[in-house]
C-alpha cells in the first residue's frame, strides 16, 4: 500500500473490532477529574448513510465530560481510547478484550505523539 495521503502517520493499523459509537459514555481513565466521557465524534472516520462511526482501542475522539469537576464539563476536548469490551483479534490469532470501556482525555494523545516523533528520530538516526 501506498504510503502517500496518509497524513504522515507512521504503519498501519491493524484491522479491530469498532466497539464504541457515538453516544457511548464511558469512564475516564485518568487523573483530570473527569468521571464520565461521552462520544462525540471518532477522529479519521468519513463514513457512510445510516452507519453509526464507532471507535476501537488506539481511536481518538472528541469527547464532553458528562460527570466530573465543574471546570471540565460542558466543553469539547480530545480522547483517546485505551480500553474496550468488545473482544478484537489480533495478528497472532488471540482475542483480546478489556472488563470495561475507559479513555484518558489529552494526556495519553500527547504520550502517542511524543512517541511517534521518537521513532522518527530514531529512524533518521539509524538506531
Amino acid at each position: 500500500m501506498s504510503k502517500r495521503g496518509r497524513g504522515g502517520s507512521a504503519g498501519n493499523k491493524f484491522r479491530m473490532s469498532l466497539g464504541l459509537p457515538v453516544a457511548a459514555t464511558v469512564n475516564c481513565a485518568d487523573n483530570t477529574g473527569a468521571k464520565n466521557l461521552y462520544i462525540i465524534s471518532v477522529k479519521g472516520i468519513k463514513g457512510r448513510l445510516n452507519r453509526l462511526p464507532s471507535a476501537c482501542v488506539g481511536d481518538m475522539v472528541m469527547a464532553t465530560v458528562k460527570k466530573g469537576k465543574p471546570d471540565l464539563r460542558k466543553k469539547v476536548m480530545p480522547a483517546v481510547i485505551v480500553r474496550q469490551r468488545k473482544p478484537w483479534r489480533r495478528k497472532d490469532g488471540v482475542f483480546m478484550y478489556f472488563e470495561g470501556h475507559s479513555r484518558s482525555h489529552d494526556g495519553l494523545y500527547h504520550c502517542v505523539i511524543v512517541f511517534v516523533i521518537s521513532i522518527k528520530i530514531l529512524s533518521l538516526i539509524g538506531y
